[in-house]
């Protein structure tokens, strides 16, 4: 057990607590960059990094996917254009499991197929996602973008940086034609979500 002041929070938690801690820094605003030069900028960098990681990982836990073949086997986050990104979500994950199911991180380069994934997180630096985001709708893929238009592009989660707060906006278009069913704990958090007609 270790001990923050009258808390008592058992070893094995805290882990929990940590990637709990990083989700919420969201809530906080991001500091100003310019300010402080390239180190400022770094360090915005880095926050930012950890929070949409931290967030991709707390979004496998509210979304029903297809019951495969084995229900144990790994859920498998695929990242393309943002390999800084797919370090964090590595290093947050490592050793830790979402229902009882551990977590791959696969770092993916432009045309790689999105079969076999469970998410893909496309960055900034992706390129062609309309095309990418169709074919990972057509294989049940939770997708996940950090562009203005991304779900006008087709992804069923975005991004957004609103009063230099991380936030995310959810499809549920976008979700149903991926056959996903999203959490309405999920639902209930999120800055924006956009329903059918």
């Amino acid at each position: 057990m270790t001990r923050y002041a009258n808390l008592t929070v058992p070893k094995r938690r805290l882990p929990v607590l940590a990637a709990l801690a990083a989700a919420l820094l969201c809530a906080a605003p991001l500091p100003a960059a310019a300010a402080g030069g390239p180190q400022a900028a770094l360090g915005v960098a880095n926050l930012e990094r950890g929070v949409k990681a931290a967030y991709l990982f707390k979004f496998l836990g509210y979304v029903e996917f297809a019951t495969g073949a084995d229900p144990a086997a790994p859920l498998v986050v695929g990242v393309m254009g943002a390999d800084d990104v797919a370090a964090e979500v590595t290093r947050l994950t490592a050793g830790r499991t979402v229902n009882g199911r551990p977590i791959t991180v696969r770092t993916l380069r432009d045309g790689d197929p999105s079969a076999g994934l469970h998410m893909l997180f496309l960055g900034a630096a992706a390129e062609r996602p309309v095309q990418t985001l169709r074919g990972a709708a057509q294989n049940g893929v939770l997708t996940v973008t950090e562009d203005e238009n991304g779900l006008q592009q087709g992804a069923i989660i975005n991004f957004r940086l609103i009063e230099d707060r991380i936030r995310f906006e959810v499809s549920l278009p976008a979700a149903e034609r991926s056959n996903l069913k999203l959490s309405s704990r999920l639902l209930s958090v999120a800055y924006h979500v956009q329903k059918g007609n």
